[in-house]
């Protein structure tokens, strides 16, 4: 053990043996040198390495050390191929920023804005008039703001309107979206008191109008996006909300939570209130997402009456919340190709993978397939298949997107073996398995992302050095 232990090769020997190979600060390899040599050790220790000829940089130590400080080394933060053929996927950043959203980011980045200056007075200014025209453009709102993320847009209109005083909110409606956003605790957080109406599938006008009383602020009206009730169901259109709202004096709140800004009937999807429907119902304030259907940054959009949005604008807690530079660049940019719906649909990624039609996807697929057996070789059964894909994000939980998929078989290797695989790829591929076949979906992985998967699939199907015996 002890001439184990002097074999392994000094710190500095490691670190001139990566220098050239591994682009890294020094100090962070000298950190991972240290703990592969001590994860070395532990190997010796244990009997796991028992021959010196293992100890050899110019060997399989030093291709073992080179795999571990590549991956160690790293940004954790890292880009990721999506063949799940879910196109607003929470857990991968949600949407795909488009071009000119990209640009506009580091247009903005790499120097000085007029953040809080305006330009026409020389003066200080409000960050949130850089995008208010166009969002009141666009809705057909009289005003609007933007804070960090629906949930904050939702909390925030509830505390700056209706603190100490009765919400009215549909049983069906209090729903709890991922990362335990639930109304009812968003409610009680932001000061006000819940008053819940109806039965969980059924809820009439009078029901709400029953609950009205002298401390009544508001009628709330919260779009079920992450579930569906069907059957024997029925809820109040936010029209007649508003019409019941203005016969007492009180306000209507409604969350899209996702929100679009174009009618997505055309692909398939059933139909859902967009938020210029929203706002000329009559809503005082209208709330929803700027990285889902929308397709921009995170952002939590809020349109509506000019009072009630300048009541929102002026609570203190809206600096809490308040978006950056990046995100304000991001979403101007994605909101003006909105002014041109069919510029939109083109170069607004969420739109463009949403909206592609299942003749356009079988086409690609064959190509992607055609590139892959050139690359993987003849050992792997490699064909196109139909398949279905969702728009995710919480937005239509119930439909499908109708799509094609390459399905990958590898020879030797199990499917779930092959997806742990491609999580270690440079970048990493993420797709879905179907029964023991690997399976890309064409609708979330772009033509110029071919070629990066076919270079994933290659390093993931191809022995390593890594599956030997230590010794």
């Amino acid at each position: 053990m002890k001439e184990l232990f002097r074999a392994l090769p000094p710190v500095d020997v490691c670190l001139a043996f990566l220098d050239g190979r591994i682009d890294a600060p020094r100090a962070l390899l000298k950190d991972l040198v240290n703990t592969f040599l001590e994860s070395c050790r532990e190997r010796i220790r244990n009997g796991r390495i028992t021959d010196v000829r293992a100890l050899s940089l110019e060997e399989r130590l030093g291709r073992e050390m080179l795999r571990f400080i590549r991956r160690e080394a790293r940004p954790k933060f890292r880009r990721v191929l999506n063949a799940t053929g879910v196109v607003v996927h929470t857990n991968l950043g949600r949407s795909v920023l488009a071009p000119e959203a990209v640009a506009a980011v580091q247009r903005i980045c790499s120097g000085y804005a007029n953040l809080e200056f305006d330009l026409e007075t020389g003066k200080r200014g409000s960050r949130y008039s850089l995008v208010e025209k166009l969002l009141c453009r666009l809705t057909g709102a009289e005003a609007a703001l933007v804070v960090n993320n629906n949930a904050a847009a939702v909390f925030l209109a509830l505390e700056a309107l209706c603190r100490g005083r009765e919400v009215v909110v549909a049983r069906g409606q209090l729903v709890e979206i991922g990362g335990s956003f639930r109304i009812p605790d968003i409610m009680v957080r932001s000061g006000t008191v819940l008053r819940e109406v109806g039965c969980t599938n059924r809820v009439h006008l009078k029901d709400y109008e029953e609950a009205i009383g002298p401390e009544t602020a508001a009628l709330m009206h919260v779009h079920t996006s992450n579930f569906r009730v069907v059957g024997f169901h029925s809820e109040v259109p936010a029209a007649e909300l508003v019409r019941l709202a203005r016969e007492h004096g009180l306000m209507v709140i409604e969350d899209l939570g996702s929100g679009s800004l174009v009618d997505l009937t055309p692909c398939g999807l059933p139909g859902e209130p967009t938020v210029v429907a929203a706002v000329g119902s009559g809503a005082d304030v209208v709330t929803f997402s700027g990285d889902k259907v929308l397709g921009g940054p995170q952002a939590g959009i809020l349109v509506g009456r000019a009072q009630a949005i300048a009541a929102i604008k002026a609570d203190p807690l809206n600096r809490m919340l308040r978006v950056d530079k990046m995100t304000l660049a991001a979403l101007e940019a994605t909101l003006r190709l909105y002014i041109d719906p069919g510029k939109a649909e083109t170069c607004v990624p969420t739109l463009r993978m949403t909206l592609a039609r299942p003749e356009e996807l079988e086409r690609r697929a064959r190509r992607l397939a055609a590139l892959l057996k050139r690359t993987l070789g003849g050992n792997n059964d490699i064909r196109v298949a139909k398949t279905s894909s969702r728009v995710g994000g919480g937005a239509f939980p119930e439909n499908d997107l109708p799509g094609w998929m390459v399905r990958v078989c590898p020879h030797g290797l199990s499917a779930e073996e092959l997806r742990q695989r491609l999580l270690e790829t440079d970048p990493p591929l993420v797709g879905k398995i179907d029964s023991d076949a690997f399976c890309l979906d064409l609708r979330t992985l772009a033509d110029n992302e071919f070629k990066p998967a076919a270079a994933a699939l290659a390093a993931a199907l191809a022995d390593t050095d890594g599956e030997e015996n230590d010794n």
